[in-house]
């Protein structure tokens, strides 16, 4: 049995952030103890044990031991057991409507990660223009629900916090893709949207130069802790912290930089 709600997480997972967030606004940062997993090594027997074989994070266990899985099933679960206003509307028309823009986040996030993924140069402008048709659906659907803005209610609530850790991920996309959302009418609703999302005081646990840093091995096609091929250290690595890195390279398709080369092992 625990003392209070664990989750074991990785530090720089968006999913995870989704529920530093919550804590932030509810300022309850002690309300739950984040137990950090090494994605670079095999996962703790311990911890497959608990959660039946399956590796995903986080995962959240309760006081009295039980396990949940998702990050939205743990987001919506703190959400409705910590003290305070939740983050979900209480009206159940405004929380359907919540409910649809936070529907376009997976779509969002694949196409994202899919993008920044990507190996093959010439099909670069195919996966832009996939992620920026969401981007103006998700345009639309502000303008239709809340064209004043700058958050789809009043302040920022739960498809923020659903939203904004993507946002600050695809930091990497406008580092290792030199992408941009243009200018213009169909983007200029949800623009507004993401900068207040990604300026808002509770959102500030990662940094653009964490995310680079970080994610480099992403954008050689290599996730989740896995090595792209002549490397033998994660840019994951516990072991190297990413504040004394240099920065990357930035031309992702000219193919991985050394594991010296990125501060991974001593030159």
């Amino acid at each position: 049995m625990t003392a209070k709600h664990v989750v074991h997480h990785i530090p720089v997972c968006p999913f995870s952030q989704r529920l530093e967030i919550l804590l932030a606004l509810r300022g309850r940062d002690d309300a739950v103890e984040f137990r950090v997993v090494d994605i670079t090594r095999p996962r703790d027997p311990e911890l497959l044990a608990k959660t039946r074989g399956t590796t995903a994070l986080p995962v959240l266990e309760t006081p009295d031991g039980q396990i949940l899985k998702e990050s939205l099933v743990i987001l919506r679960y703190l959400d409705e057991i910590l003290d305070g206003p939740t983050l979900r509307r209480r009206d159940p028309l405004e929380h359907a409507v919540e409910s649809m823009l936070v529907a376009r986040e997976g779509p969002f996030t694949s196409a994202g990660y899919l993008f920044v993924m990507n190996q093959d140069r010439a099909r670069r402008d195919e996966f832009a223009d996939r992620l920026l048709a969401i981007y103006r659906d998700i345009d639309g659907f502000l303008r239709e629900h809340s064209p004043d803005g700058p958050f789809l209610f009043k302040g920022f609530g739960l498809a923020e916090a659903v939203f904004t850790p993507m946002f600050k991920r695809f930091w990497f996309l406008d580092y290792y893709e030199d992408f941009s959302l243009p200018d213009g009418p169909d983007y200029d609703r949800v623009r507004a949207w993401k900068e207040a999302c990604m300026t808002h005081p509770a959102t500030h646990q990662v940094t653009e130069e964490e995310i680079i840093k970080l994610y480099y091995d992403y954008a050689l096609g290599a996730g989740n802790g896995a090595l792209p091929e002549g490397r033998r250290v994660s840019s994951f690595t516990f072991s190297s912290p990413w504040q004394d890195r240099p920065w990357p390279p930035r031309d992702k398709y000219a193919g991985t930089a050394t594991d010296q080369a990125l501060g991974l092992l001593p030159a």
